[in-house]
């Protein structure tokens, strides 16, 4: 045999070889490519869910006044802090109160003028009328008793005098009319102020308790209140009201609802809410924005952790569950939220098994082998803790 056709048969042989290996490899890629998914999942059960709404609100003042004189002058001294803490009564300003002391001492001496001048006119008509049958004459008589007359009204509008100097020496000092906390004045010492002007000194402002004002669209009460007809809403015995702060923190305290809506706004065709939280360390403010989660009562419903769901690109909401071996793949219809899990009221039934883990790359149709799994409230999956199968002794 030729030194050609050896070359032949030797580069034959490595072809089919060649050949021999890619297919078996191609058959390897095949098998493992028809091997089942493993994911994780978790049976699903339908159960009483707290339906809880959430609707933005703004703090409001519980009290707020604004401070003005109410006497004329010029401030003497300003008595707070701004920022610190107030109770009824206390000083805020004084207002040179020279003039208003000879008001009231001149208004003193005309008071005991008036009333030495009742005296001697009482005292004339008690002699006048003594000596009525002998010396005295009616007309004169009539006369002291019109002059005494005329004296008590005299110490009546003298006392009225006496009354309002004493209130406006008083209304120098300038008090809080309520507890709160007052903002930075508005003038300072030396100031020339009058009467019951536009401009305020101050304002006073109760933080603690304080409201908080929400909106709710009255298409959506309506759907509540048919719900709750209907029997699909079981109503709690008292609404529960929390609130999320701006940084994303619940607020420690519940409020109490003061002010049902009883009117919708022509405008924006919402209804205005008004609840009362204590805020004893002032962490809420008037005029801030706050988010109120108000629990309205029960519901039957499942829960599908929302890291087993998608958001596809027409809005919708999906999930993939076992279905004979398969994964499925569903869409859910929700009505919101509870802690971690999307409340779902059509797309799974009850027992359905939910693909939780094992979701990347996953298709509708692709075999799977499922292995149990839960979820914890930080939404970290783990295995399921295995049957306890050990028999108890009798």
């Amino acid at each position: 045999m030729g030194f050609g056709a050896m070359a032949r048969r030797a580069v034959l042989a490595a072809l089919a070889s060649g050949v021999m290996s890619v297919a078996a490899f191609a058959q390897g890629v095949s098998g493992a490519a028809s091997a089942p998914t493993e994911v994780g999942v978790m049976q699903v059960q339908t159960q009483a869910v707290p339906y809880i709404v959430t609707l933005p609100g703004r703090a409001v003042a519980y009290e707020q006044t604004d401070i003005r004189p109410r006497v004329a002058g010029t401030i003497a001294s300003i008595d707070y802090e701004a920022g610190h803490r107030v109770k009824m009564g206390d000083p805020l300003f004084h207002i040179d109160d020279d003039t208003y002391r000879a008001e009231l001492t001149a208004a003193q001496a005309e008071r005991a003028s008036a009333e030495a001048n009742v005296k001697a006119a009482q005292a004339q008509v008690d002699r006048y009328t003594k000596l009525e049958q002998t010396s005295v004459s009616i007309s004169d008589l009539e006369s002291a008793q019109v002059t005494l007359a005329q004296a008590k009204a005299s110490l009546l509008t003298a006392q009225a005098d006496l009354q309002t100097a004493q209130l406006n020496l008083d209304r120098t000092v300038i008090r809080s009319p309520i507890d709160g906390v007052p903002d930075v004045a508005q003038v300072s010492v030396g100031s020339l102020v009058t009467a019951n002007q536009t401009d305020a000194l101050t304002t006073v402002t109760r933080l603690d308790p304080i409201y908080v004002d929400v909106s709710e669209s009255s298409a959506r009460i309506m759907r509540v209140r048919q719900r709750i007809s209907q029997g699909t809403l079981q109503r709690g015995e008292e609404l529960k009201v929390s609130l999320l702060l701006e940084t994303g923190e619940e607020y420690d305290g519940t409020g109490t609802l003061i002010s049902p809506g009883a009117t919708v706004s022509s405008t924006t065709g919402t209804v205005d809410f008004r609840f009362k939280f204590d805020n004893p360390e002032r962490l809420i403010m008037p005029g801030q924005f706050l988010r109120a989660k108000i629990t309205l009562g029960t519901t039957q419903a499942i829960l599908v952790p929302q890291r087993a769901t998608t958001r596809e690109g027409d809005g919708s909401l999906s999930a993939y569950i076992e279905a004979d071996g398969k994964a499925k793949k569903v869409t859910l219809s929700t009505a919101g939220t509870y802690q971690n899990a999307w409340i779902v009221t059509g797309g799974v039934a009850s027992g359905d098994e939910v693909i939780l883990d094992g979701l990347k790359n996953l298709r509708d149709g692709a075999e799977i082998k499922t292995v149990p799994v839960t979820i914890n409230a930080e939404g970290v999956v783990k295995d399921a803790a295995p049957a306890d199968t050990t028999a108890k002794a009798e």
